[in-house]
């Protein structure tokens, strides 16, 4: 029997060994974690963090530092230009507002109290003639009436809506025809020869002290709060824009240093322009805003606080004559305790009125700067003495019953008080007149200071970023 033949295993083959292996461990198996054949990919990096990469290796080479210098040179020329015009043209706006807006409105509302003082006024002097009202007296209440109520629509047409000073205009807009019905009502009687006429007459006077004039007097304080506001916008000095102007041409100066001492040229005419443009800016900056703040000052110094002084003085000239005339249509019937003495209320209001009066008028005699403003004020005062004088003639004959001479004295002819009142009226008129026209003159050239400053602020900010792109891309083309 045939068996099959044995193999014999391989001889082995002779070659280096191999160093064993060790077994690697398994990894730990955890909830999602990725298998063995998974990869991950690297995480990304921001665009903020390569744009910083490639600005720390652009500046690690020449041009690369120039581009870096020309775009920091011509962003700080532009933030300059930009910002001197926002700054310059809000104080430019701010000092029209004060020549075009505030101080009409100011003065404005300083009419309307003038204009409702001096109603009540004429009214009572008229009340005093009686029958014999002369159509010049009925003409100027009149006059009186439509000016208040013309002055309080301009005044409701530029309150802001919800503001407190419009709740006051329209609060006299409701008293002024209940002040005139009641003005009439008394008239009417008078005529008629009622003695209920006076007691209407002092019912609208009482309603013209206690609820108009100080509504009034709220009215044209808001007035004033609010040119305050615009004084104080128009005047401060734009800080940010002159400290950029001066990093602005400190970084040229630099620039133009590094440059000379690199390349020994001692000029770049693009960065020589860019300096210029910005030196122009800046000068006309300082210059031009120290021109309009010194003018916008004086026109508050000599204009805004005379024309206040003048206002409050011919306001208590206007009642102290209103008080004059009650007292004589009271008779008496009107009284106020002060100290323990009783006195004649009417009477007792004028001496109070001439006090602030005499007042006003010297502080308005101090602040008035040339002779022109001066004039009109020393002959209020001499008009002032004179209608003293005759007052106590008249108030004597009221006190010893001669009602009729004092009367006279009261609203007669040239001698009377009437005339003194109507010439220091007229007198402090003529210095607000003049206080007007010196504030308007000194306000308008604060504004015409700032005329174009922002726009060429702007202009040559443009320029001289353009210039200083240009020189630094006038050395750049070196390296080309």
């Amino acid at each position: 029997m045939t068996h099959p033949p044995k193999h014999s295993a391989a001889p082995p083959v002779a070659g280096p060994a191999l160093p064993a292996v060790p077994p690697q461990p398994a990894p730990p198996a955890s909830a999602g974690a990725p298998g063995p054949l998974s990869l991950v990919p690297p995480a990304r990096r921001t665009a903020l963090a390569e744009g910083a990469e490639r600005l720390r290796a652009a500046v690690t080479t020449e041009p690369g530092r120039l581009r870096v210098i020309g775009a920091v040179l011509a962003l700080l020329v532009v933030a300059f230009g930009a910002v001197t015009a926002w700054q310059t043209s809000e104080r430019a706006a701010a000092a029209d507002d004060v020549l075009h807006r505030s101080q009409p409105l100011s003065s404005g509302s300083a009419a309307i109290y003038r204009s409702l003082a001096d109603a009540n006024t004429a009214a009572s002097s008229g009340f005093l003639a009686g029958g014999q009202e002369t159509a010049a007296s009925r003409d100027r209440y009149e006059k009186d009436i439509r000016t208040a109520a013309s002055g309080l629509v301009t005044a409701a047409a530029n309150a802001e809506p919800g503001s407190s000073s419009e709740a006051t205009i329209a609060r006299l807009n409701k008293l002024l025809p209940e002040y005139k019905g009641l003005v009439e009502r008394a008239r009417t009687y008078n005529r008629q020869g009622y003695p209920v006429g006076g007691a209407y007459l002092r019912y609208a006077n009482e309603k013209m002290q206690k609820d108009m004039l100080p509504a009034a007097e709220d009215l044209y304080t808001k007035e004033n709060q609010r040119l305050d506001a615009d004084y104080g916008n128009a005047t401060p000095y734009p800080w940010a824009a002159i400290a950029l102007g001066l990093l602005a041409l400190a970084a040229l100066g630099w620039a133009q240093h590094r440059t000379y001492r690199r390349t020994n040229r001692v000029l770049n005419h693009g960065l020589v322009a860019a300096s210029g443009a910005t030196a122009v800016a800046l000068l006309w900056l300082v210059i031009g805003h120290a021109v309009a703040r010194a003018e916008l000052d004086g026109s508050y110094d000599h204009g805004i606080r005379s024309l206040n002084v003048l206002h409050d003085a011919r306001i208590a000239s206007l009642k102290a004559r209103g008080n004059e005339n009650l007292s004589l249509v009271s008779r008496g019937a009107e009284t106020v305790t002060v100290d323990g003495r009783t006195y004649d209320a009417y009477y007792y209001d004028f001496d109070q009125d001439m006090t602030v009066l005499g007042k006003g008028l010297t502080a308005a005699g101090k602040l008035a700067d040339d002779t022109a403003g001066t004039r009109p004020v020393r002959a209020a005062q001499g008009n002032m003495a004179v209608w003293k004088q005759r007052h106590a003639a008249a108030r004597a004959d009221d006190e010893n019953g001669n009602y009729q001479q004092a009367l006279d004295k009261v609203i007669g002819g040239k001698d009377a008080t009437g005339a003194c009142f109507d010439s220091v009226d007229k007198n402090l008129a003529g210095a607000i007149d003049h206080e007007q026209a010196e504030f308007q003159r000194a306000a308008g050239d604060g504004r015409d200071a700032m005329t174009g400053l922002p726009i060429g602020a702007a202009v040559l900010g443009v320029l001289g970023a353009a210039g200083a792109v240009a020189g630094i891309g006038r050395r750049l083309s070196e390296y080309r």
